[in-house]
């Protein structure tokens, strides 16, 4: 599927006006707005502390608690003084919230930065058809789709081994395989490509890049943002600082210098040829 292929359509992705401060006082998100049509694949980038994976925990409500707990509630834009709009999150058409995590939970599929947080049973295949069963399939079919997404991401025969058998990246496809066992029609990814070798990074990349579901990616990795993200929104410091196309956002050196990135290193390349 397309962006916008349903004009009609609510966006994949809806935040408005988002707050969020932890326990301990820090603020982690101020007023954050965008949205994300069916289809898209957007990058999530800024400094460590910025706020990204504050913001990937709100998206299937796993950090319901302390919404809009910083600086209060934000007044919409052209509003009468004094009126106040809630903060809100809004995935497929359906606003996320305590009564609704169930469904949203059907919708959004969050792979983490280590598989080791996401797989916990006794094999392989148990971990992948965990989600389908809980979302009410029969043991079957479960087992079906489980086996199918294993061989989605090329761990056909790995059923049988204990996860903690697999090597790192081995263990990225296997948490991936229960991501995708759960149909989500989001994914939502913080730092896949972290900690893998060439091969693994390229493996993965190629995994993301043909998956059809709308894409929100945070990620450190500039060069896979530029190879499967058309678009990026910086953040930094709890705020969305730019949002557009990623060559344009993430070739401008002013702007990347300022909010902790660099050049990628294909776009610093072509910029000095050229310089000549």
């Amino acid at each position: 599927m397309t962006p916008n292929d349903d004009q009609d359509a609510p966006p994949a992705v809806r935040v408005s006006r988002l707050a969020y401060r932890y326990p301990d006082g820090r603020e982690a998100l101020r007023g954050l707005s965008f949205a994300i049509a069916s289809g898209e694949s957007v990058a999530l980038v800024g400094p460590n502390g910025a706020g990204k994976s504050t913001l990937l925990l709100h998206l299937n409500g796993l950090l319901p608690g302390r919404r809009g707990a910083a600086g209060g509630h934000h007044a919409a834009a052209g509003s009468s003084a004094g009126r106040e709009v809630s903060p809100s999150i809004w995935i497929d058409g359906v606003e996320v919230s305590p009564r609704t995590a169930t469904v949203i939970r059907r919708k959004v599929g969050l792979l983490f930065q280590d598989p080791d947080d996401q797989l916990f049973c006794p094999t392989v295949l148990e971990d992948v058809a965990f989600g389908p069963l809980n979302l009410g399939m029969n043991a079957e079919e479960a087992r079906r789709v489980a086996t199918d997404c294993l061989a989605r991401v090329g761990l056909e025969g790995a059923g049988d081994r204990p996860p903690h058998h697999l090597s790192f990246g081995e263990r990225k496809r296997a948490c991936l395989a229960g991501v995708l066992a759960c149909r989500p029609v989001v994914l939502v990814l913080d730092e896949p490509t972290a900690n893998l070798d060439p091969r693994a990074r390229r493996r993965f990349i190629e995994l993301i890049r043909d998956l059809e579901a709308t894409k929100l990616i945070a990620t450190h990795d500039l060069e896979m943002v530029l190879e499967i993200c058309p678009r990026s929104i910086v953040l930094d410091a709890g705020l969305a600082v730019a949002d557009g196309p990623s060559r344009a956002i993430l070739g401008n050196r002013e702007l990347v210098d300022a909010h902790g990135l660099e050049l990628p290193l294909s776009l610093a390349l072509a910029d000095r040829g050229a310089r000549g």
